[in-house]
């Protein structure tokens, strides 16, 4: 039989029965799939396909795991000691200050192995999380560290040349929202925050120091913040319950949302064993003790249980809304026209276009406008013009008048120096009168002297 009959005879049982080496040999026994034309065939005998859990086992050990946290809080509110309790490590991070005049982020990145697991896991706090006196703002840096790990995904996945096996994961793949002990209600700063965030990433709620109140009030405390978030719209983290192995565990945990928790990495001797927890003078708060705090609820849900599912719904739903949104706003398509599937080169061209119509719309725009200006700035040099003009025309009246005014003053003047010479000549004609005359006097009187 030629290949092509027996692909056909594969596809189209009824077109004949003759039996091929790889078909079974009882048709009767086939069950057919109509859904995608996808058969279900009964095989004789062992093939191996049953280890491929155990293979991709074996190579997710060999290339390792990656976890990010984002912890969001407070200064001073116990982010820093549960993560260490939650890894049973120290990671040596530093105290932070009530003073900075802004929200930061800071990532840290670390090597943790058990048994022959290896993890890399990332800590992302946030430094002057609501120590600010104007707190508007204060969610935007942490929406832009996810948008930009989210970004830099995005571009690794749009390159040629990919290399997203060795790629370093750096999207947060859950929130650990702190929220203080008050007893009260939630503040809005944890509203809003929580309400921007819910939909990049997975939240899950936890009440910090939670040995500050009573157990009573604490209960209280939990349905309160539960009523607020959902009268609110905020969409927390739900644990699965579709897997039939944990859905009952995890229905069960989601009852117990926001988390109580208590984090210490100080040993007390309780009875006869050291044992994590804080030391009161009326008494001893056990970490790992669940009638205490809710820590062993919080590390079995985040880290045993649900791990990879919160992996799973960071690139299936966050991620994958954000690469929605970027490649539908560069122009990309499912279905094109008559309802046909878009190819990248009509998105490309069709946003081409789009971008030089745009491009030559605002060119347009841009001329008419550098137009209009240079009329309007016509209009005011003329009329600068004109108001100079008319300045000059006053200034050069003035300065005739003043003109006229100086060329009076000028003859004026020279008319008294005029009659001031001639005034001048006449008192010199009558000196020298007076001193000839008085002359002939004193010669008439010596005279007289002299003859008498």
């Amino acid at each position: 039989m030629a290949s092509s009959e027996v692909s056909r005879h594969l596809l189209f049982p009824s077109h004949g029965a003759m039996k091929t080496p790889c078909m079974p040999s009882q048709m009767d026994d086939e069950q057919i799939q109509t859904k995608d034309n996808i058969r279900s065939l009964t095989m004789s005998g062992h093939v191996g396909f049953e280890s491929l859990p155990d293979q991709l086992v074996n190579r997710s050990i060999q290339q390792g795991f990656c976890f990010n946290i984002l912890c969001v809080g407070e200064t001073g509110i116990g982010k820093s000691t549960l993560i260490d309790t939650l890894f049973n490590t120290n990671f040596e991070d530093q105290e932070s200050s009530h003073f900075y005049p802004n929200v930061r982020l800071k990532a840290q990145t670390y090597e943790l192995q058990e048994s022959n697991v290896q993890l890399k896991l990332t800590i992302v706090n946030t430094v002057g999380f609501g120590d600010q006196i104007n707190k508007e703002e204060s969610y935007q840096p942490i929406v832009n560290y996810i948008d930009a790990q989210f970004e830099a995904y995005l571009q690794e996945e749009l390159k040629i040349k990919r290399s997203l096996f060795n790629y370093h994961d750096s999207r947060i793949h859950v929130c650990l929202y702190f929220i203080s002990p008050t007893g009260h209600s939630l503040k809005t700063l944890d509203l809003l925050t929580m309400k921007i965030l819910d939909s990049k990433v997975n939240i899950i709620p936890v009440i910090a120091k939670a040995d500050a109140i009573s157990k009573s009030e604490l209960q209280k405390f939990k349905i309160k913040l539960m009523s607020e978030l959902v009268s609110n719209g905020v969409q927390i983290y739900q644990f699965p319950t579709d897997d039939e192995t944990i859905a009952k565990i995890n229905s069960s945990m989601n009852a117990h949302l926001p988390f109580a928790v208590v984090g210490s990495m100080d040993e007390v001797k309780v009875g006869n064993k050291m044992v994590k927890a804080r030391q009161y003078p009326w008494g001893v708060v056990q970490v790992e003790n669940e009638n205490h705090c809710d820590f062993i609820k919080l590390r079995e849900m985040l880290i045993c249980t649900n791990m990879e599912d919160l992996r799973e719904q960071t690139h299936t739903r966050h991620y994958e809304l954000y690469r929605r949104f970027k490649l539908e706003e560069l122009g990309f398509k499912d279905m094109g026209t008559e309802n046909k599937p878009a190819s990248v080169q009509e998105a490309y061209e069709a946003k081409r276009h789009e971008f030089y119509g745009e491009r030559q719309k605002k060119e347009d725009e841009m001329k008419q406008m550098f137009v209009q200006r240079v009329k309007e700035k016509e209009v005011i040099l003329k009329e600068a013009e004109k108001e100079l003009q008319a300045k000059f025309e006053h200034l050069k009246r003035i300065h005739q008048e003043e003109r006229m005014k100086l060329e009076e003053k000028r003859k004026l003047l020279e008319e008294e120096i005029t009659a001031f010479a001639k005034k001048k000549a006449t008192s010199e004609i009558y000196q020298n009168q007076s001193f000839l005359a008085s002359g002939t006097r004193k010669d008439k009187d010596r005279k007289n002297s002299n003859f008498i």
